[in-house]
């Protein structure tokens, strides 16, 4: 059998990584450094709907929620809210225990603020 390099082989000819065909969604491979590797989730996207508590004038003040499937050495990429609301701001998020994250919310104002209820917050989390 004759030796050809990867590197000539034609766009139309070249195929798929070893376990494309069972990766999971969301799933990158990772090798590991011997010529080998694994399929592995690791950027995973969610869509909760939160209703967070009051949020007292010029404060912060971190509010926990239960987010199923989120663990301990999971890192919160990005959190969004959907809306802005004046003097209202998310200045900091963590994964607080298994199935929970804290997000830390700011008032800037002179009076309490109520974050919009029933919104849907996007999360992308980096999987450990």
């Amino acid at each position: 059998m004759a030796t050809v390099q990867h590197n000539v082989i034609p766009e139309a000819d070249l195929h798929e990584s070893k376990g494309v065909s069972t990766a999971s969604n969301n799933s990158i491979y990772i090798a590991n450094g011997a010529g080998s590797g694994t399929w592995k989730v690791k950027f995973v996207p969610y869509l909760t709907v939160l209703s967070p508590a009051s949020v007292a004038a010029n404060t912060t003040a971190e509010e926990l929620f239960t987010i199923t499937g989120i663990a301990i050495g999971d890192i919160i990429l990005s959190l969004s809210k959907p809306t802005a609301q004046v003097g209202l701001g998310i200045v900091g998020f963590r994964v607080s225990t298994t199935n929970q994250i804290g997000i830390t919310f700011s008032n800037e104002t002179a009076a309490p603020i109520v974050p919009t209820a029933s919104q849907t917050y996007s999360i992308v989390v980096y999987k450990v």
